[in-house]
């Protein structure tokens, strides 16, 4: 009983102690999704009120078809998941050579890659516009195309990947590749059957991070992609408000909501797996 106490006591503590950076967190939320269910006129009002005299749903149908909200989601989706699997599938054997070998140079080019991590994509996109004006695949230049958007994406994370995923590959024992040498592996099978399994939560942790990023990326996609129907989310919504002589915030409100909350849920939902997944891995 007294153990019971002790833990119910220290979880009140744990959550009194967390319960102002949770408000903190959840604020915008809330405002985003009063502001979403509320009729066009209450959203300008004096006093301001928090709370709508009505809740108006149809605000998220109406966005739906301003936005066109269902094709920029897919969009954003290929765009995203695509560029994560480029970055991860190019990065895995430079992560891998990094924390394996001994070469001239690693040090310096550590840190180039820790240095690349403080340009912003924003100072290159004139010379993607240039360059992807200048690709010609298929009869067309690469601009309004998503693989000209997924290839930069994919070139932006790699560096970041290499760095994380080398620091993880370091931690595992090679001892382990050695024993499956012995048992009759080559160096290639013993990477796929004894290393890589030992390295997923790694690789998971980096593919959330670099979709995460792609998925908030706007300078990039603003510059390269010019039809409607090649958009992402972050150039729909932006569209919603920049050129606009009047803006309807209710349904700026709803599309950023719908666009921000799936992302959150499932990053909140996958860190207790991650952990868990590091510490299995740490076990094995």
């Amino acid at each position: 009983m007294r153990i019971e106490r002790r833990k119910l006591r220290r979880s009140v503590i744990c959550w009194l102690a967390l319960a102002p950076l949770a408000v903190v967190v959840l604020f915008p939320f809330a405002v985003m999704f009063l502001t979403a269910v509320k009729p066009a006129d209450e959203v300008f009002v004096y006093p301001a009120h928090w709370l709508p005299s009505t809740f108006r749903w149809a605000n998220f149908a109406d966005m739906w078809q301003a936005v066109k909200f269902g094709v920029a989601l897919r969009n954003s989706l290929v765009v995203s998941v695509s560029a994560t699997v480029l970055a991860i599938a190019v990065s895995i054997p430079a992560a891998y050579a990094m924390a394996r070998y001994r070469f001239s140079g690693k040090g310096p080019y550590r840190q180039f890659l820790l240095v690349t991590q403080m340009l912003s994509p924003i100072l290159l996109v004139i010379g993607l516009f240039r360059l992807a004006a200048m690709i010609h695949v298929g009869g067309g230049n690469m601009v309004d195309k998503h693989i000209s958007v997924i290839v930069a994406y994919g070139a932006f994370n790699i560096a970041f990947a290499v760095w994380m995923m080398s620091s993880y590959f370091a931690t595992i024992p090679p001892d382990l590749e050695e024993s499956a040498w012995l048992e009759g592996c080559g160096r290639a099978r013993a990477v796929l059957k004894v290393f890589l399994p030992l390295a997923v939560p790694a690789m998971v942790v980096t593919a959330i991070f670099t979709f995460i990023n792609g998925w908030n990326e706007f300078a990039v996609v603003y510059t390269l992609i010019r039809s409607d129907a090649n958009k992402t989310l972050t150039v729909q919504i932006t569209d919603l408000v920049a050129g606009r002589y009047t803006v309807e915030w209710h349904q700026v409100m709803a599309a950023t909501l719908l666009a921000t909350l799936p992302v959150s849920v499932l990053f909140a939902w996958l860190q207790r797996y991650l952990v868990k997944g590091l510490a299995l891995g740490a076990v094995k």
